[in-house]
């Protein structure tokens, strides 16, 4: 079996081909009763809006109870502490409460910003990259996987990984893909050929013949 994308044979045992990023899948046939082949109408299903409402509530209650804890604890330490007296220790809680909550307004703010377009997968790369150890001497190597998507407006995103193939080898060069607003995810328009899906909502790695997201329990959109 040859890679379609670069003419080469890996080999029989040899489920990618590393020269053209395209997976070998000799009689893998679709589920029976799906096509999965089209952008899915699941998308307007009721729980990937809860998911996507939730997603941009989350931070703000998240924020909402830094805020309180930073004015109270600066309260209090008004209170008890020779180094600051109320109402400066006061104002200093406000402030550092401010800076939380309009954090979350930001990231609300730029998930409502997110639209759902269409796009085409550019290129695939694998590059060797090397990187200073945090906690010990020396370098540390790791191989970087890039997608390569271009939507049809002109913009290209970036898809990275360290050391992990697996989105670099679901995507093929040509893929037609969807960007979901308010999901920041991408769907494939042709799934004819998958083993594996992912979920559009929390990203989970999940089987073709699956339904649901088995953690999120959001409808995989196939």
């Amino acid at each position: 079996m040859r890679c379609p994308l670069c003419g080469t044979a890996p080999g029989e045992k040899t489920k990618f081909c590393f020269s053209g990023g395209s997976r070998q899948r000799p009689g893998l046939s679709a589920p029976a009763g799906a096509s999965l082949v089209g952008f899915s109408p699941k998308i307007s299903d009721p729980a990937l809006a809860r998911y996507v409402r939730h997603r941009l509530l989350w931070p703000v209650i998240f924020a909402s109870i830094l805020a309180a804890a930073a004015i109270v604890g600066f309260y209090i330490y008004g209170e008890r502490s020779a180094e600051m007296d109320n109402p400066q220790a006061l104002h200093t809680g406000l402030v550092v409460g401010g800076m939380y909550l309009a954090i979350a307004l930001c990231h609300v703010l730029g998930r409502n910003k997110e639209k759902t377009w269409d796009g085409t997968v550019e290129d695939k790369r694998i590059s060797r990259r090397r990187r200073r150890r945090r906690y010990s001497e020396g370098y540390a190597d790791y191989l970087e996987y890039t997608v390569i998507i271009r939507s049809d407006r002109g913009k290209k995103y970036l898809l990275r990984a360290e050391n992990d193939s697996t989105r670099y080898h679901y995507y093929r060069i040509g893929d037609r893909v969807r960007h979901h607003e308010g999901l920041n995810s991408y769907e494939k328009y042709d799934k004819s050929g998958d083993e594996i899906i992912f979920c559009n909502a929390c990203a989970t790695l999940c089987k073709i013949t699956d339904e649901h997201c088995f953690r999120c329990r959001c409808p995989l959109l196939k």
